[in-house]
């Protein structure tokens, strides 16, 4: 039966490029959808950017430009990366936009009818110097609760749980460096925990899809019946503030001069504006794929960080405007490079784009991570190593290379004719009884088991083709019997349509190639759908090359650190265009001990310094000036070092920082290197101001 799908991923911010995290969910989500259309079920896949909010509002203002110049600029980017990688959304919108606007105000309208909008008076951090209520995540302390140090001021990365800034232990402004004030403001709420929204969150998480799938996995769900308690015990929901007071980048609160739309309300509302945009291009119904009697399933892939917001605010926010609710919400976990966690901010991460222009191809990419992806919130890792032996094992050694074996015979001696001797109603029955399971997997988002039954299928048809010994049967064709050449025919049919299944089956994760195997091999004028893997083929074009394997250098080339552009003005260095106090205070330069330095094998410029930065714990810096210290002479020393640096990922390790040196810009006017050296009596930690 046909069914109609409405998917979304979750819409990336707009005041940064996209990073690996982003491309892998786009992948995951792009699969899922590109395997429910091959089996003719309608898809609508529509995502948009998420451009409201003070981060956007105030990068734009450091740099100058307007917010919108600023989302443009990074929209600019956007095909670069999803056409990279294959990825084929139906329309990207912004939440900036005509129809986030009226549905966002639409929707607080039908609240506040509802009797779910309070206004109440708070006191709220105030930043004195930027002049500005200050969001959660430009304020930073101890968590009340675990105590770890460096948290935000809405929820803490160690243990998870969810507090008012101003239960944040020494807080202080990230973007000032100061203390801030407690002001007064009236702000909007949306009544989370009012008995009615209660109740119909705990039916909505505990309820199954109208395919008897869960509509949240069991992680999700256990996490959600914390929040939500049950007759035993209480909720331990709060009341959502949707506010901001001016400034602020964002939808005006009707009816409230100077207050906007906290991001996060109107930010998932963009998934419908969206979905109308694109009904407007394509003249759909809007309203009717959206209205609760519909049978349009709603289905959302996010990251598990977001999980409070989609499975408690934006379900109820739906139900209590007279809206649908999504059906589904499928949560992933993050990724990580060799066991360390992706982080734009911590420099860990792998650069899309430069994994794109050093020739590495998507697909493998796109195999890759569903060859780890499963339905339950689990960290993926991406491992160099593991990632060489998968592609060039699985995809060349056994997949394609069934292809290059059989195909060759058949274009030599039999013009490209198939043709197969044994029960061909049962090698049909066995590739559509498996490709129903793969595909029943590939719904399931059990990802990781489908590439494993397809490639454990493609063992066994390499070790049929070994076993055979076709080779042999070609040797002195000409001069073979009738029966021996049939042999041989049906030994590499047999293999070729195996090749075809598997084709089909890994048309989500491979699209590129797929298209390109219908087309070049099997003379096919449109992509595989399901189905196909029925049709056993009976001719194919001459065999040509599908894909290359990974080699090491291209892996190395993806994790070197990027040349930086060399400084050239001779004699001297001009002096820095001006900048504001605001600008120098987002350095955060610290004192520094040196514990321990040594030279960095292989490398001819590094020492790799072991500092003391008054943290509770060391951390490793990577520093250029090997020609101009002795590693002993430096230990014991204090230094100066910039403490909030992204850390930088480079040949020889990972680099948290960087210690401060003076040195002529011109490397022909030998004046040496020289760190700077604090004053006695400084103490590791403390701050330079």
């Amino acid at each position: 039966m046909s069914r109609t799908l409405f998917v979304t991923t979750a819409l990336p911010y707009a005041n940064g490029s996209f990073h690996i995290g982003h491309i892998m969910e786009y992948i995951q989500a792009d699969i899922w959808v590109r395997a429910m259309r091959m089996a003719g079920h309608t898809v609508h896949f529509v995502c948009a950017d998420d451009t409201h909010g003070a981060p956007v509002m105030l990068r734009a203002e450091s740099e100058g430009i307007t917010p919108q110049a600023l989302v443009a600029r990074y929209a600019q980017e956007r095909p670069a990366y999803l056409n990279g990688f294959h990825i084929e959304f139906d329309h990207w919108h912004s939440t900036d936009s005509p129809e986030n606007v009226e549905l966002s105000q639409d929707i607080y309208r039908q609240l506040r009818a509802a009797g779910l909008i309070d206004t109440r008076t708070i006191e709220q951090f105030y930043d004195p110097v930027k002049q500005m209520f200050l969001p959660d995540r430009y304020i930073k302390g101890e968590c009340p609760h675990c105590h770890a140090k460096e948290q935000y001021g809405d929820a803490c990365e160690v243990c998870s749980t969810v507090y008012s800034p101003t239960e944040l232990i020494e807080p202080y402004s990230t973007l000032s460096g100061v203390r801030p004030e407690l002001r007064s403001s009236e702000h909007f709420f949306f009544r989370l925990s009012d008995p009615r929204c209660v109740e119909f969150l705990r039916q909505w998480t505990s309820a199954k899809t109208t395919q008897g799938m869960p509509r949240l996995q069991s992680e999700v769900l256990g996490k959600a019946r914390e929040w939500l308690g049950d007759d035993d015990n209480e909720t331990s929901l709060n009341d959502w503030d949707i506010s901001r007071d001016a400034p602020y980048f964002g939808i005006e609160i009707p009816d409230a001069p100077g207050k906007y739309f906290y991001v996060w309300l109107d930010a998932p509302v963009g998934y419908l504006a969206s979905l109308k945009a694109y009904c407007k291009l394509k003249n759909l119904d809007f309203e009717a794929l959206i209205d609760p009697a519909s049978d349009t399933e709603q289905i959302h892939f996010i990251g598990k960080d977001i999980v409070y917001f989609h499975t408690l605010f934006w379900p109820a926010t739906l139900h209590f405007s007279g809206r649908k609710v999504p059906d589904q919400i499928n949560v992933h976990g993050f990724i990580t490079v060799s066991g360390q966690k992706m982080s734009k901010s911590r420099g860990t991460g792998i650069s899309p784009l430069r994994y794109l222009d050093i020739g590495m191809d998507a697909e493998w990419l796109r195999y890759y991570l569903a060859a780890k992806l499963n339905s339950h919130v689990e960290d993926i890792d991406f491992n160099p190593e593991d990632f060489l032996l998968r592609v060039n094992s699985d995809l060349v050694g056994k997949y394609i290379n069934i292809a290059s074996r059989a195909a060759t015979f058949i274009s030599r001696h039999f013009d490209g004719q198939l043709a197969y001797t044994g029960d061909t109603q049962i090698l049909q029955k066995h590739w559509d009884d498996v490709a129903n399971h793969v595909r029943d997997l590939f719904e399931k988002r059990e990802y990781g088991r489908a590439i494993r039954d397809i490639m454990a299928q493609a063992d066994i048809i390499n070790q049929d083709f070994d076993a055979a010994k076709p080779w042999l049967l070609a040797k002195g064709f000409q001069q073979a019997s009738a029966q021996d050449k049939a042999k041989l025919q049906d030994i590499c049919s047999v293999a070729i349509a195996g090749f075809k299944a598997l084709s089909v089956m890994l048309a989500p994760v491979l699209p590129t190639l797929a298209t390109r195997i219908a087309q070049e091999l099997f003379n096919q004028s449109r992509d595989f759908v399901w189905d196909d893997v029925r049709e056993l083929p009976t001719q194919i074009a001459p065999f040509k090359h599908l894909l290359q394997r990974v080699t090491p250098d291209m892996m190395e080339a993806l994790f070197e650190p990027e040349p930086e552009e060399p400084a050239a003005v001779p004699g001297g260095e001009e002096i820095a265009p001006t900048i504001k106090i605001d600008d120098f205070m987002k350095i955060d330069l610290r004192i520094a001990r040196i514990v321990q330095c040594e030279a960095v094998e292989g490398s001819t410029k590094l020492l790799r310094l072991t500092l003391d930065v008054g943290e509770g714990q060391t951390r490793e810096v990577l520093s250029g000036i090997k020609d101009a210290y002795k590693p002993e002479d430096l230990v014991d020393r204090l230094t100066v070092v910039v403490a909030n640096l992204s850390p930088r990922k480079m040949k020889f390790g990972t680099s948290q920082g960087m210690v401060l040196a003076a040195g002529h810009a011109d490397e022909a006017v030998d004046a040496g290197i020289y760190l700077l050296d604090p004053d006695s009596g400084a103490q590791p930690g403390m701050r330079v101001r």
